[in-house]
C-alpha cells in the first residue's frame, strides 16, 4: 500500500546538541508530502524512522488508492 504523509511530528527531545533547529525543520518538511510504500501504519512509522533516524511522536497520512 502507498501512504502520503500529510503531517508529522518527530521526537527531537534532547537533539539540540546533535542537530540545529533548521535541520529539525528540514527533516520535517522533507517528510511531509512523501509517498511511502508500507504494509500498514506500523510499517509506515518504521520506514520513516529508518529513513530519517528519528522516532515519531505523531503522524497524519492519506492512504493512496491504486
Amino acid at each position: 500500500m502507498q501512504f502520503q504523509v500529510t503531517k508529522i511530528e518527530f521526537d527531537f527531545t534532547g537533539a539540540e546538541d546533535e542537530i540545529t533547529e533548521e535541520e529539525m525543520h528540514n527533516i520535517t518538511e522533507e517528510t511531509v508530502g512523501m509517498i511511502i510504500d508500507a504494509d500498514n501504519e506500523e510499517d509506515l512509522v518504521e520506514e520513516i524512522t529508518s529513513y530519517t533516524g528519528w522516532c515519531i511522536n505523531s503522524i497524519n497520512y492519506h492512504h493512496i488508492l491504486s
